[in-house]
C-alpha cells in the first residue's frame, strides 16, 4: 500500500466492477465468441460474417451518433440489429433477434468468476459503510452474485455519460448524502476511476492488479490518495 496525498476519513466507497473487483478479460472472451457465434447463426446471409465487419458496423454508428460510446449495451444492441437490418430482415424482426442475440450476451457477460477475496472484502467493508457500484460497462451486480454488497449500483447510459464525466459521481454523492471528500472511489483505470474521482473532488484508490508503476504510466495524470495491489488491503483504512 503507497500513499501518494493525505487520506480524509471515509464514509462511503464506490467501486468500479471490471478488472477492480475480478478479471474481467476471460469472461469478455468468451462473451464476444458466444455472442458472435450466435449472430451468425441467426440468418443464413450472416453465416460469414466477420468480428472486422462487426467492428466496421459498430464504428459506424459510433461516427453516426457520438453519443451511443456511453451506453455500450445499447451500443452492442444496435450494432447487431444493424447486422440484421443489412443482412435483409424487416426492421421489426431485426429488432427481435437484436434482443435474442443480447440475451445470449448478457447471459455469458455474467460467468464471471468472483474471487473470495472479493465477497469477503466487500461483506467487511459493508458492515463499516455503505458501497456503491459505478460502472462503465454492462455488468450487473445482480447477475455477479455481489448485489447483497451494495446500496444501489449506477450503470453509463441510463444513469449518465461514463466515467471520467462526472454524472455518476455526482448521482452517486446525491443518493449517498455523503460529502465527495469523505467518499473512496476505488478502480483499476487511472483516467476514468483515479482522474475521474478526483476531478470530482472525491478520494481516490487505485488497484494496481498488473505490478505497474504509476510514475512510469502515460495515463496517470492525477495522483489517487492511496494505491493498493490487493482489494483486501481496504479493509485496513477503514
Amino acid at each position: 500500500m503507497k500513499f501518494y496525498r493525505p487520506l480524509r476519513a471515509v464514509k462511503a466507497i464506490t467501486f468500479d466492477l471490471d478488472d477492480t473487483l475480478y478479471d474481467n478479460y476471460p469472461v469478455i472472451r468468451k462473451t464476444t465468441a458466444e455472442s458472435h457465434a450466435a449472430l451468425q447463426a441467426y440468418h443464413p446471409a450472416l453465416r460469414e460474417f466477420t468480428p472486422r465487419d462487426y467492428q466496421a458496423l459498430r464504428d459506424e454508428l459510433l461516427a453516426c451518433e457520438p453519443e451511443i460510446y456511453h451506453d455500450v449495451s445499447e451500443w452492442r444492441r444496435r450494432s447487431v440489429e444493424l447486422a440484421l437490418l443489412n443482412a435483409g430482415l424487416p426492421a421489426q424482426e431485426a429488432t427481435a433477434g437484436a434482443d435474442e442475440i443480447m440475451n445470449v450476451f448478457h447471459h455469458w457477460r455474467s460467468q464471471v468468476e468472483m474471487p473470495e477475496e472479493t465477497h469477503q472484502t466487500l461483506k467487511a467493508l459493508g458492515a463499516e459503510v455503505p458501497l456503491v457500484a459505478i460502472t462503465n460497462g454492462n455488468a450487473h451486480p445482480e447477475q455477479l452474485g455481489i448485489a447483497e454488497y451494495f446500496q444501489f449500483a449506477l450503470r453509463a447510459g441510463p444513469d449518465g455519460r461514463a466515467k471520467p464525466y462526472q454524472d455518476m459521481y455526482h448521482l452517486a454523492m446525491q443518493r449517498l448524502g455523503v460529502a465527495p471528500e469523505q467518499i473512496l472511489h476505488v478502480g483499476d483505470d487511472l483516467t476514468t476511476d483515479v482522474a475521474g474521482a478526483l476531478r470530482c473532488g472525491m478520494q481516490a484508490c487505485w488497484i494496481n492488479l498488473h505490478g505497474g508503476n504509476l510514475m512510469q504510466i502515460s495515463d496517470a495524470r492525477l495522483l489517487p490518495h492511496v494505491e493498493i495491489s490487493r482489494l483486501a488491503s481496504l479493509t485496513s483504512l477503514l
